[in-house]
């Protein structure tokens, strides 16, 4: 753990149960489109945003817990879980207005952001797209700050994987996959702690619609490279706003060093790593998990955003501004475009 300067003294909170019926999803149309979401809790806002092919579900062991403290908003993105699943733009971008309107139309005006995976990278987007509406970031194994990837994501976002994922749902090939999901648990390998939960991923896209939405999102922010989308160059956005890094030292999917090459360039922010857990570590760890997230909120102060502040951060323009051409070797090769 990295201490962070700006933590203050815990507040005092108020504790309170939550009911079942909070944790039903609720549906809102924007722009045409039913977006669902669970919703529980009273307090200061807390956004949960679930990573690619993931949904809201992905945080319901968690939800009572946390809405003991703040209003809790958990969104199926579009394209995910119940929400709609349109022919429509899935980049980063879209999805963090996506979120700012979801916000909008539930009277919230800012929050903290808990964002994991894709989810991560969504919540950083909305970070710099609307920093006035952004308290806090808590980024959980978040995509869009390196290019490494699991190779199976790569292969994914190929031409023909609609095909390969519709495979998987042939009689016997749920069988084959789950013994080779054994097979790596067993072996200990890293894959194999996140195995489980991926395949959940794949059981999440029962038809067509729901595969051709899971593809354009991947093919949004990964190739056959890697990861095309960076918030490197971006990072030093952040100061003056908490920042939280949670990893999992085992994560298959996006590994650790990224935690730490995201750490270093986000000023002043505070890096805490689950030994033994995968790219779900909220699953691994649920209670260390709910503990880092009520501490850090309880104790930092939410951003205060101003214009003069924004303005001149950008005309500084971060620890980089010096180099050659204000980008050094390591950011080029991180990433060839930036999600903007």
């Amino acid at each position: 753990m990295v201490d962070d300067p700006r933590r203050r003294p815990v507040r005092a909170v108020r504790l309170r149960s939550v009911g079942d019926a909070e944790l039903d999803l609720q549906y809102r149309v924007v722009h045409g489109y039913r977006r669902a979401f669970r919703m529980a809790g009273e307090g200061p806002p807390l956004v949960l945003i679930h990573g690619i092919g993931d949904s809201s579900a992905t945080w319901a062991e968690l939800i009572p817990d946390l809405a003991r403290t703040h209003t809790v908003i958990a969104p199926d993105l579009l394209g995910h879980g119940d929400s709609d699943k349109p022919r429509a733009d899935y980049s980063v971008a879209a999805y963090a207005n996506g979120v700012r309107d979801l916000l909008t139309t539930l009277g919230i005006e800012s929050a903290t952001l808990v964002g994991h995976s894709l989810g991560g990278g969504v919540a950083m987007q909305f970070a710099y797209q609307f920093p006035e509406r952004t308290e806090r970031l808590i980024l959980v194994s978040a995509g869009g700050v390196g290019r490494e990837v699991n190779p199976v994501l790569r292969l994914v976002s190929l031409p023909g994987a609609h095909l390969m994922l519709s495979s998987l749902r042939l009689p016997g090939m749920r069988l084959q996959v789950g013994l080779a999901v054994h097979l790596m648990k067993l072996l200990d390998t890293d894959l194999g702690q996140d195995a489980p939960d991926l395949l959940n991923l794949v059981d999440a896209l029962p038809d067509e619609t729901s595969r051709n939405a899971f593809i354009r999102t991947l093919r949004a922010v990964v190739d056959w490279r890697g990861q095309v989308v960076t918030m490197l160059d971006r990072c030093y956005l952040t100061e003056g706003m908490p920042t939280m890094l949670l990893w999992g030292d085992r994560d298959s999917v996006v590994p650790v060093r990224h935690a730490f090459g995201a750490h270093e360039a986000m000023p002043g922010s505070r890096l805490e790593i689950f030994e033994g857990a995968g790219h779900f570590p909220f699953h691994t760890d649920p209670t260390r998990f709910v503990s880092l997230v009520e501490e850090f909120t309880a104790s930092t102060a939410p951003a205060d955003w101003s214009r003069d502040h924004w303005r001149q951060l950008l005309r500084d323009g971060g620890p980089g501004a010096s180099r050659t051409r204000g980008v050094d070797r390591d950011l080029r090769e991180a990433s060839e475009r930036s999600a903007t």
